[in-house]
């Protein structure tokens, strides 16, 4: 029987705005005891860090190539998680030495794996040495050098969650975070997963450019809005979707120009549906689940979830809904998968990334 450990996962996702940080004690297979979790937002000067970053990470054909943009990003991405890491462990009582293993996914700044290129800032061995913790970290690295898509990689723990919670299957796992992803999770136990289309990026940046906002908050200005289908046609009208699962996709592979001509509440509820479309359709080629269940940040939009739930024709849950720390789950992934890899258990599989055979991944940095 596998060791369990406490483990605390770090995950900063596509939408850029902070870090979340969660314990986890697992064995990394069917063992799920959730301990406390805070978020830790990026400033205003390092959300600039970042997106300055990038550009130019679309530039690059090395992984590892640090030209002086980058390397600012991963110092502040570097710093910000040790201090979301430290926060954390004093909030909770504890001390950074009751902390078995860390799981450091860091910040995806460029991925196409049409390319064989994935790009994630973040200094596995510095923050190790900072916090005397062997850190897990690069975990998408050996899937697309395998030729795998390098995402989506919550997929194993979405079933461990379902099977916990002793949800009936089929069931679908719906994360909006900037990109918008499923795992769906036959009758069988068998994964499917994929990136499903925009999740909050395309909204984001348009409550930022037109309105100063970070995001739509409460999804109001899209509750306010008119969808209108002949933009949303537009939208729909890309070729990613005719693509079969698994796929998986870049913030920035979607364009906000069709809804240019729009005023903000009708481009704001144009771009919710855009986002709650893609969804359903991904989820509607696998079949009816018994269960959908929706987590991230956009679990907390009602205009995409009200679109979700009518384009599927049932009720839609929030992980929030049925126990789960729907905020977190990204950051408990990521603890849960740095204790798989330290037990040499697959991270990805066929049917979620399509690499050729279910692989192992993540590199070990000790203090």
């Amino acid at each position: 029987m596998a060791t369990v450990l406490k483990a605390l996962g770090l995950m900063s996702g596509t939408s850029m705005d902070g870090i979340d940080a969660a314990i986890v004690e697992t064995d990394g297979a069917g063992i799920l005891r959730p301990g406390p979790a805070r978020a830790r937002p990026y400033s205003a000067g390092e959300q600039a860090l970042v997106r300055a970053a990038l550009p130019v990470a679309r530039t690059l054909a090395d992984r590892a190539a640090r030209p002086p943009e980058l390397a600012a990003a991963e110092a502040a991405v570097t710093a910000a998680h040790a201090e979301a890491v430290e926060a954390l462990i004093a909030e909770a009582g504890l001390t950074l030495a009751d902390i078995d293993v860390v799981g450091f996914h860091g910040q995806t700044v460029f991925h196409d794996p049409a390319r064989r290129l994935t790009i994630q800032l973040g200094d596995g061995a510095a923050l190790a040495r900072r916090l005397g913790i062997p850190v897990v970290y690069d975990f998408r690295a050996a899937d697309v050098a395998a030729g795998g898509e390098g995402a989506p990689f919550v997929p194993v723990y979405h079933r461990a969650l379902v099977g916990a919670a002793g949800l009936a299957l089929p069931a679908a796992v719906v994360n909006i975070g900037g990109v918008a992803n499923i795992t769906w999770i036959g009758a069988d136990g068998g994964l499917l997963a994929c990136d499903t289309g925009p999740g909050n990026a395309l909204l984001d940046d348009l409550m930022r450019e037109r309105a100063g906002r970070a995001f739509d908050e409460g999804g109001r200005h899209a509750l306010a809005g008119r969808v209108d289908a002949a933009v949303l046609a537009r939208l729909l009208d890309d070729p990613y979707f005719a693509l079969p699962a698994p796929k998986s996709l870049d913030r920035d592979h979607f364009s906000a120009a069709p809804v240019a001509g729009l005023g903000l509440e009708d481009a704001a509820a144009t771009l919710a549906a855009f986002t709650a479309a893609a969804i359903a359709g991904e989820i509607g080629r696998h079949g009816t689940p018994a269960a959908v269940v929706v987590c991230g940040g956009g679990a907390r939009n009602p205009a995409i979830l009200g679109e979700l739930g009518r384009r599927l024709g049932g009720p839609v849950r929030t992980a929030d809904d049925i126990g789960w720390r729907g905020d977190f789950v990204e950051a408990e992934a990521f603890a849960y998968l740095a204790v798989r890899s330290l037990n040499h258990l697959p991270l990805s599989f066929p049917g979620t990334t399509g690499v050729p055979r279910p692989t192992t991944g993540g590199v070990l940095a000790r203090p």
